[in-house]
């Protein structure tokens, strides 16, 4: 079999440069692996300006590209923790604007989002295709979702080219834009079809590289399954089956050492799976930092991710009354739709003895929730991978998840059967509707009621194996298969 010795890796975010969900972590950890399996990976993200602002060593210039009419700097520094050579796509679109990568502060994407990231991937291509001042060229060019999707195509149409990998992280962000948008970024006109970015009569930079990669990935084998159907595919489904047999589903990893409650510097008491006491102390540690009572007797419930429909928000809302006077605590952690924001707000503000909302992004926070929380809800209408509830097995806070994508792939209900074979690790509920997420947590709790069997799921939860090495194997064996 063919060696693989290059990759290039592009996305618009890795951790811990700069991170908005988990397209980040997977950025940050999978190269990384890949290159201590012997590789030359280079990640190339934006040189946003908070990233930039964050940088405890600076960074070198090492080419400047000239991109139909732009002129764009790659900077050079190695990701932080690691030793992966990483590289900077420099230009004012990116490093003269402070905050969030893809929206200003009332969630209003940014104008020139198109222009922004199809500079990222004319950037990708002409790295991958041509002679640059880097002097370096990938055997692989991987790209990930919507940001980079036009990488792909423009890579395919050059006469020298690397084969190409394309992971779907999240198919409802497709970077639609309207024809207009089309024409003034200069694409070849060839592109402006069925079998190729047209979509609808608009463009979608997703399907740029749904069309033309060699090989295309999901993030879990259950999410490869739904989106080549109604209504996972979101209108693409005809032209995933089409390519099934360039689909793979690749079920993410997690960093085992950044998660590892044995090691964790921001919890207050680290523990593993022969001291579970140490969770009692990081509930009491938390319900102090947050303001709630202390209280051992009811099971602490968390929650951390984006605050939209997509994770269950309309789901847990109708029942959110209910569910705290089962009796619970719950904290919820993240950012999101306005309406369900205010919402929260409004219920913690009559409700503080049992909930708390923290309206925001903070990494310490979410490792000191998953390793408080005694349950973890996550009740996703579709979820491709996820990875809290990775994290959440990982640190024996035993998830409440709905049966689809990764949830479905990696969480064993608590049943009859599995409890008396010692290989269930959470609570896993079909419909989405909330009466069936309610009765799932109620399950839950009544687990949590008999120490005995709680203590069971939480060490069989604790001893799954997600780590990033077992998906890297997967995406070795892709790229040989590819260039093959």
């Amino acid at each position: 079999m063919t060696a693989v010795h290059r990759v290039l890796y592009v996305a618009s975010e890795a951790y811990p440069l700069i991170k908005t969900g988990g397209l980040a972590d997977v950025a940050g950890s999978l190269p990384e692996v890949l290159r201590q399996q012997g590789l030359d990976v280079r990640l190339l993200v934006p040189a946003y300006a908070d990233l930039l602002h964050g940088l405890d060593t600076p960074s070198e210039a090492v080419a400047e590209l000239s991109l139909e009419g732009d002129t764009v700097r790659i900077l050079q520094c190695f990701l932080p923790g690691t030793s992966l050579r990483t590289w900077l796509l420099e230009h004012p679109s990116f490093s003269a604007r402070a905050g969030n990568p893809y929206h200003d502060d009332s969630g209003a994407p940014w104008p020139d989002n198109a222009e922004r990231f199809m500079l990222l991937s004319r950037a990708a291509a002409a790295i991958s295709t041509s002679d640059t001042a880097l002097a370096w060229r990938p055997d692989i060019l991987h790209c990930n979702d919507w940001h980079s999707g036009p990488a792909i195509a423009l890579a395919h149409l050059a006469p020298l080219r690397p084969r190409t990998v394309f992971t779907v992280h999240n198919l409802a962000h497709m970077g639609i834009f309207d024809r207009q948008t089309f024409d003034r970024l200069g694409l070849p006109s060839l592109l402006w079809q069925e079998h190729g970015l047209e979509y609808y009569g608009q463009c979608s930079f997703i399907k740029a590289g749904l069309v033309f990669a060699d090989e295309i990935t999901t993030v879990s084998p259950s999410y490869a399954r739904e989106i080549c159907e109604s209504p996972g595919g979101m209108g693409l489904e005809g032209l995933l089956s089409q390519r099934r047999d360039h689909l793979t589903g690749i079920l993410n990893g997690i960093d085992s050492q950044t998660w590892d409650p044995a090691s964790d510097p921001h919890i207050p008491t680290p523990y593993d799976a022969g001291t579970l006491g140490g969770k009692a102390l990081n509930k009491a540690a938390l319900q102090q930092q947050l303001g709630l009572p202390s209280r051992q007797d009811c099971p602490l419930l968390g929650f951390v991710g984006r605050l939209v429909e997509q994770k269950g928000l309309e789901l847990i809302l109708p029942v959110l009354e209910d569910l705290l006077d089962t009796p619970a605590q719950l904290v919820i952690l993240g950012r999101g739709d306005l309406r369900y924001e205010e919402t929260l707000q409004a219920l913690a503000s009559r409700r503080p003895d049992a909930l708390s909302v923290i309206l925001d992004y903070d990494e310490t926070l979410a490792h000191r929730i998953e390793a408080a929380a005694d349950i973890f809800l996550m009740p996703s209408l579709f979820e491709p991978c996820g990875l809290n509830q990775l994290y959440s097995l990982r640190y024996g806070t035993v998830p409440v998840v709905r049966a689809v994508g990764g949830l479905a792939d990696t969480v064993t209900d608590a049943s009859g059967s599995a409890l008396e074979e010692g290989v269930a690790t959470g609570v896993v509920f079909a419909q989405p509707q909330p009466d069936d997420f309610l009765r799932a947590v109620g399950r839950a709790v009544a687990l949590w009621q008999q120490p005995a069997v709680w203590q069971a799921v939480q060490r069989a939860a604790m001893a799954q194996d997600f780590s990033w090495q077992r998906s890297a194997e997967r995406y070795l064996e892709l790229y040989r298969s590819a260039i093959d």
